[in-house]
């Protein structure tokens, strides 16, 4: 099993329309993909179309352990995609996380009880730096940055950066940066193209070479539960997460991803 964990602090960057469509795409390629929603919002739950009636067990509920996370996955409608779903009880797990022992490592051990079942884990991580986004990093074995392309894209980065260097002293030195995605590109825009500039003369082949272009459809797909790349897959965005898909498969260690 190969974790990545996908977060940026700032909200609005793409984080969790990539979750989706990278998923997809991965599952698409035969590999069995789990998606962890560790967002309050549940937004990766709704966007493959996973509704509160099937949220039985949701993330918050591996959390506390009071289920597993075999229990709470749910077969989406993309075939080898399933979905621990998060409910609204997830946004008060920050403050109940404070008060429980391993408060740090409660995912890395949920996961890790049921490594044979996937190939591929994603978690979608909440716009924030606290004990939800730490219990990913812990879990994971990289992280998978989206960084839109505005003027504040750099100084975000930094902070983002800072902590996964603590996480990697503290309690998983083996976490590494799978890559940064450009999102919400749009080549008409100067300062899209100036952002992009100085994103690859700062982390160099950190940046992935693909990006993820402003789309309509990639705004629509979720209102119909569904990623973008099955909602319209011409589309300029889903062809840009195919490809950024690719990527992220060739920078996956081989051994940990085969079939």
């Amino acid at each position: 099993m190969y974790r990545i964990a996908i977060a940026n602090q700032k909200g609005g960057v793409g984080k969790t329309t990539s979750a989706i469509n990278i998923a997809t795409a991965l599952a698409a390629t035969g590999l069995r993909v789990l998606l962890f929603d560790l967002d309050p919002q549940g937004n990766a739950s709704t966007g493959l179309g996973i509704g509160q009636a099937q949220r039985g067990r949701s993330s918050y509920d591996v959390l506390i352990e009071r289920g597993g996370v075999a229990e709470a996955a749910v077969p989406s409608s993309v075939p080898r995609l399933s979905v621990v779903p998060a409910t609204v009880d997830l946004s008060g797990a920050e403050i109940e996380l404070v008060e429980l022992e391993q408060r740090t490592h409660r995912l890395h051990r949920a996961i890790e009880e049921t490594a044979p079942l996937w190939d591929v884990v994603l978690i979608d991580c909440p716009p924030s730096l606290g004990l939800l986004t730490i219990n990913a990093m812990v879990a994971a074995d990289s992280l998978l940055v989206p960084l839109q392309c505005e003027f504040f894209a750099l100084e975000g980065l930094s902070q983002l950066l800072g902590t996964v260097e603590r996480v990697r002293e503290r309690f998983n030195p083996s976490l590494s940066i799978l890559g940064v995605a450009l999102t919400m590109y749009d080549r008409r825009n100067r300062l899209t193209e100036q952002v992009s500039t100085d994103v690859r003369a700062v982390l160099g082949k950190v940046v992935f070479e693909t990006v993820i272009p402003r789309n309509v459809r990639l705004s629509e797909a979720p209102s119909h539960g569904l990623p973008a790349l099955i909602y319209d897959h011409r589309c300029a965005g889903s062809e840009a997460y195919i490809s950024l898909a690719r990527e992220v498969i060739e920078r996956m260690p081989r051994a940990r991803v085969a079939a």
